[in-house]
């Protein structure tokens, strides 16, 4: 076998692996792809040299995804601070996703991808590579180039900072009879119950990117909240008197979550739910252009469209 084919062989052993990292640092699933196919050229010219020697392929291209991604995490913060509005991850199909990656699911939700942002890089890095790959404070520290005291303090400040028990097992998956009971109001537009499922101080974060028209800063308290889905639901019963909204259960991210239709549109929404049971944060995902990666085919034929005249005295 030679040396470039043991690289390569190396790289699709690993590539799964290396895409659930990149996906965890990133947010954003085609750039987590750009990042490992990156780490295929570094590999395959790496091997080319005659003066180098790899001891260890999968550590090597570890490290290498992990400085890449660093970086990546870097650049892509200068551009998301033009960003139009907030910011929110790429949701995933759990059938795109490598089947490890789902089996663990540390720092796959959208909600942790989301909160995992204001962490510095390496710190998020760290974080990472600890509570999803397992991998011990001197392992990180040779990627990163820091010490193993270094590694535990970035590790530990970030789980504070995320309110993550460093103890806790992975998550489990979301109360689905609440997600039910939700499904049920927003589709007979019980607001009421919509907004006894919310905590007082809920907060929700709604992506549009500027493609379609969404809250442009988080909305803070149920009453806020609840106003903006009243006023969904008012636009999309003058759109389709019939079936102004449709809401189902989908699978993002390896966990239960809410496709709402109407307008003609698609919203992807994300909860988490506090100790009493009760909706603290909502993530409301509308940017269509973050939506490529899901399986969003009705599951429904939806009515007529009404009158011309009638659709813009809506507007």
């Amino acid at each position: 076998m030679t040396l470039a084919v043991s690289a390569t062989v190396a790289w699709q052993s690993e590539r799964n692996r290396l895409l659930g990292i990149a996906y965890r640092m990133l947010g954003d699933f085609g750039h987590a792809e750009d990042v490992v196919s990156e780490v295929a050229i570094d590999a395959v010219r790496q091997e080319r040299k005659a003066e180098a020697s790899v001891d260890s392929w999968p550590a090597w291209l570890t490290t290498v995804c992990v400085r890449r991604s660093v970086d990546r995490v870097r650049q892509l913060a200068a551009i998301r601070e033009d960003y139009t509005g907030p910011w929110l991850p790429e949701p995933v199909d759990a059938s795109v996703l490598p089947e490890e990656t789902v089996a663990n699911r540390e720092l796959l939700s959208l909600t942790l991808l989301h909160l995992a942002e204001q962490l510095a890089p390496e710190a998020r890095a760290a974080l990472v590579l600890h509570r999803a790959f397992g991998m011990s404070a001197p392992e990180i520290g040779d990627i990163l180039e820091k010490t193993p005291a270094t590694v535990r303090q970035m590790i530990s400040r970030a789980e504070r900072r995320l309110d993550i028990d460093p103890d806790a097992p992975a998550p489990r998956a979301k109360d689905r009879a609440v997600l039910e009971k939700l499904v049920h109001a927003i589709e007979q537009g019980d607001i009421d119950t919509v907004v006894g499922l919310l905590h007082r101080d809920a907060v929700l974060w709604a992506d549009g990117g500027g493609k379609v028209k969404s809250a442009m800063n988080p909305l803070f308290g149920a009453a806020r909240i609840a106003r903006f889905f009243s006023g969904i639901l008012g636009k999309a019963v003058v759109f389709d008197p019939v079936r102004p909204v449709r809401a189902e259960i989908v699978e993002v991210n390896g966990d239960a979550a809410l496709v709402l239709r109407h307008h003609g549109r698609a919203d992807i929404v994300t909860f988490d739910a506090g100790p009493d049971g009760s909706i603290r944060e909502l993530r409301q995902l509308s940017n269509p252009d973050k939506l490529t990666r899901l399986s969003l085919v009705p599951s429904w034929s939806p009515a007529p469209s009404p009158p011309r005249n009638r659709s813009r005295a809506g507007r």
